[in-house]
């Protein structure tokens, strides 16, 4: 038997750290946003759905089409078109094409 436990637009998470207001969260394939900040120890959310700005990077050839597929780079911490052989998370996709000279793209988020 199958029974409804949230919407799933966000999902329970219980951090080890403090996590800030903003801050991507990665657990293995499971990429989310934290809302709010979620104090160590302290049960708290993290969007699943929804569209967000992350940042990206800058300068020649950095440019990024609206409809195409993103990951996050933890060790950079910016949203990128390449998944570098399943090192970095899928996101979602962009939603509005950021030019080369844009700190941010828009990605709607899709697990």
């Amino acid at each position: 038997m199958v029974k409804l436990v949230q919407r799933g637009d966000s999902v329970d998470y219980q951090p080890a750290a403090d996590v800030a207001a903003g801050s991507v969260v990665v657990q293995e394939d499971l990429v989310g946003v934290a809302g709010r900040e979620i104090k160590a120890g302290q049960l708290g959310a993290l969007a699943v759905t929804g569209v967000y700005e992350f940042p990206k990077a800058t300068g020649v050839g950095s440019a990024i089409a609206a409809g195409a597929k993103l990951y996050w780079d933890v060790a950079e911490a910016v949203a990128k078109t390449d998944s570098e052989a399943g090192t970095n998370k899928y996101l979602g996709k962009a939603v509005k094409t950021a030019a080369d000279a844009d700190a941010a793209v828009r990605v709607r988020l899709s697990q």
